[in-house]
């Protein structure tokens, strides 16, 4: 059955997720429930275990020491020797004080701990997210979650979190002794700590919201930062330096008025402690001083429900300082939270295809006869994310069919092809229509084949789509046969080597950049590439040799020289199929020769998929297939073309070719 007829008689497919990048601009932004907390400090019970069983020795050391205080008291008032209990009074001090030491390091070093729990598994699934997410979202906030945001995390346990569960131990044990001393006082008490209670519930929300528009706007800063810095010889070049500074300065302003708010909240809850306690402080002085007078409690009883009331406040603004901490922490872990929340690349892999078959080696394929590659009536877009459904309006696939209908030939189930931009110049800047219409044409094994057509007419996608960077919306892209959504995407790409348009060179040295794809090659086989590509005056330019560093971005190598060193990359790995996307657009002549000689060599008996804006590239290809308007316009020889297709043979004439 055909693509197009399942599409008829298959359920219609749910609408499509809208993007989360309309999320993240939301004002208020996403919030994180203290239960999504949980996890990262579970993952420290052991520790945190020990932590409360030092919270409890602790709690119980310091309520032990108004009670020797009230002994002492009243042992001078009689007069009577006080053997030991001024040493007791001292030991339990000193224990006292160990035991909170201990406990800090130990908070501390958990606190690390839960960073770095944070910061992996965030790291993990934004290396794991579909490339549309990357589309829709900007480099320097995704950065501030993984930096700013996580340290947030930090303050739950070093700033009362847990300490506040020995506090509350001790706040407890206060609590009844000044029971038993005086119930009356403890009421008065109680009445004012009860206000004070009140005042922080009600603006314990308020920080939350507020510290995590103060997030927002620190990655909002950080992608200001991350903008003008990667684009600062442009910006040079365009006389523009103070404009961007003055674009930075404004971010910078933003997230220090967020953090004026933050700070003015938090400056409302911090002194209710110390009002409370000043306060209660007085009216047990005041009227314990009454009672004391009538009878009703003695001195000693007076002293030891004081030290009580000290003890019972303190741990009172632990608990205030700990309602600051998880509330700013809990708007930190709703940004982290977003990203972990979305499906990786993968996710749904095993649910669109649960026996996704493991890609052999793209010459032997896996149907016999079938074509390396193969696009079969493709249609793709680059939505819009303008009035689309919002995640929860999105009806799940009840059965594992309809999941499989929407993998192969309908709308995919990850929503993979939801960015708002694509790649390189095929991709609008938010289409509304398709950039690829009812595509169709077949590589055959072995061979060469080109795509060439204008800007615009999707031959980038085209590699995105062989890849599985995005899923199209309908028909099937081929890999020896077979549909790639029903194959292993490590497997796939471990047999394609990708050369993309702009030639990216990661920062490190030239060995790290040849050895990406292939980390167990050796250097003989890393001099032998560079060599090939015409990069030995670059691999003699330093002494370091392979360890010569290439700059961020390959900043300390030529445009040409980056776009060799990717090609060498891709050589290196020496894969079945090689996709090039105007891998030599960058190169002179004489360059440009070398290249294609070296491509040459090691193309033989390998499939090849190249995009060329210079037809004298490519005239000499198995096969070139047309494209224009996200069509195919015509597939031949550079002959046939010439003859057949008026796009090409206007191309041809334009480059003086015929």
């Amino acid at each position: 059955m055909s693509s197009e007829t399942s599409a008829r008689s298959a359920p219609s497919a749910p609408p499509r997720r809208r993007s989360p990048f309309a999320r993240r601009e939301a004002d208020s932004g996403p919030r994180a429930r203290f239960s999504q907390l949980l996890p990262y400090l579970l993952e420290h019970r052991a520790v945190l275990s020990v932590v409360v069983v030092l919270s409890v020795l602790g709690a119980a050391a310091s309520l032990a020491q108004p009670l020797l205080v009230s002994q002492v008291i009243t042992l001078v008032g009689k007069g009577e020797p006080l053997n030991g209990i001024v040493w007791g009074l001292v030991a339990l001090v000193v224990v006292s004080a160990l035991i909170s030491g201990y406990q800090h390091y130990l908070l501390q070093r958990t606190g690390e701990g839960v960073v770095l729990s944070s910061r992996r598994k965030l790291v993990a699934r934004l290396l794991r997210l579909p490339i549309s997410e990357f589309d829709t979202r900007r480099t320097g906030d995704l950065v501030s979650r993984v930096g700013s945001d996580t340290t947030l995390l930090r303050a739950v346990l070093t700033q009362g979190l847990v300490e506040a569960i020995g506090g509350a131990l001790t706040f407890i044990g206060a609590l009844i002794a000044m029971l038993i001393i005086d119930p009356v006082l403890l009421g008065l008490t109680v009445l004012v700590v009860a206000v004070s209670i009140v005042v922080v519930t009600l603006l314990s929300g308020r920080i939350r919201v507020a510290s995590q528009k103060a997030q927002t706007k620190v990655g909002d800063l950080a992608a200001a930062v991350e903008r003008a810095i990667s684009s600062v010889r442009t910006i040079r070049a365009a006389n523009a330096t103070e404009r961007e500074i003055a674009a930075v300065d404004d971010d910078a302003t933003g997230a220090w008025r967020m953090g004026i708010r933050v700070a003015k909240i938090s400056a409302l809850v911090v002194p209710v402690a110390g009002i409370a306690m000043q306060v209660s402080f007085l009216v047990v002085l005041g009227v314990g001083g009454f009672r004391v007078a009538s009878g009703a409690i003695t001195v000693a009883n007076l002293v030891a429900f004081i030290l009580f009331l000290f003890m019972m406040i303190l741990p009172l603004g632990q608990a205030f300082g700990a309602i600051t901490a998880v509330n700013s922490a809990l708007g930190a872990l709703g940004r982290i939270q977003e990203i972990l929340d979305l499906p990786t690349e993968d996710q749904h892999d095993r649910e669109i295809a649960p026996l996704a078959l493991t890609v052999g080696v793209a010459n032997e394929g896996l149907a016999p006869g079938a074509p390396a590659i193969e696009f079969v009536d493709v249609e793709f877009a680059y939505p819009s994310t303008a009035g689309e459904p919002a995640p929860q309006d999105r009806p799940a696939p009840t059965d594992t069919e309809a999941i499989a209908f929407e993998a192969l030939g309908g709308v995919d189930v990850v929503a993979e092809a939801e960015a708002a931009a694509g790649l390189g110049s095929d991709a609008p800047e938010a289409s509304p229509g398709g950039v690829l219409h009812g595509v169709s044409f077949s590589v055959p094994r072995g061979k060469r084949t080109a795509l060439v057509g204008p800007s615009g007419a999707g031959k980038s996608t085209i590699l995105a789509l062989i890849e599985r960077f995005y899923d199209p919306e309908a028909g099937q892209v081929r890999f020896g046969g077979m549909d790639v959504r029903t194959l292993d995407r490590v497997a796939l790409r471990s047999n394609i080597g990708y050369v993309e348009q702009d030639a990216p060179v990661l920062a490190g040295s030239l060995r790290d950049n040849l050895r990406l794809a292939t980390p167990d090659a050796t250097d003989q086989e890393c001099i032998d590439v560079l060599h090939a590509v015409n990069l030995t005056e670059v691999l003699e330019r330093s002494d370091l040799g392979l360890d010569a560093p290439v700059g961020e971005d390959g900043i300390m190598l030529s445009g040409g020289e980056r776009q060799r060193l990717a090609i060498a990359r891709a050589l290196l790995a020496a894969p079945p199929v090689l996709l090039l996307d105007e891998s030599t657009s960058s190169l002179d002549g004489r360059n440009e020769q070398l290249m294609r000689e070296a491509i040459d060599a090691v193309a033989e008996d390998r499939t090849m998929l190249v995009i060329a804006h210079r037809l004298s590239t490519v005239v000499d290809s198995d096969q070139i297939v047309v494209l224009d308007h996200g069509r195919v316009v015509g597939v031949g020889t550079h002959s046939e073309l010439v003859a057949s297709t008026p796009l090409y043979r206007d191309l041809a004439k334009h480059q003086l070719l015929v």
